[in-house]
C-alpha cells in the first residue's frame, strides 16, 4: 500500500521512542501534560509500518539502496 521509506535503525529508534512516550502516559498519571505523550503514537506507527508521510513529502528515504 505505502512505499517503505524508513530503514532498519530508523524503524527501531522510532518504535522505542514511541513506546517511551506512550509509557509516560501511564508512568505519570497525575501530570497535567501527560496527554501530550499520545504523540508517541506517530513514531510508533511509522516505525511499525515502515513508512513516514513526511519522508514521502520531502522525497527522503533511510532504506538501504537496493543493488539491482
Amino acid at each position: 500500500m505505502f512505499k517503505s521509506n524508513v530503514g532498519g535503525f530508523d524503524r527501531a529508534l522510532r518504535v522505542v521512542a514511541g513506546l517511551v512516550l506512550l509509557s509516560m502516559l501511564f508512568v505519570y498519571p497525575d501530570a497535567s501534560w501527560r496527554y501530550f505523550a499520545l504523540i508517541g503514537i506517530v513514531p510508533l506507527f511509522t516505525g511499525l509500518f515502515g513508512t513516514c508521510p513526511l519522508y514521502s513529502l520531502f522525497g527522503m528515504s533511510t532504506c538501504p539502496v537496493s543493488k539491482s
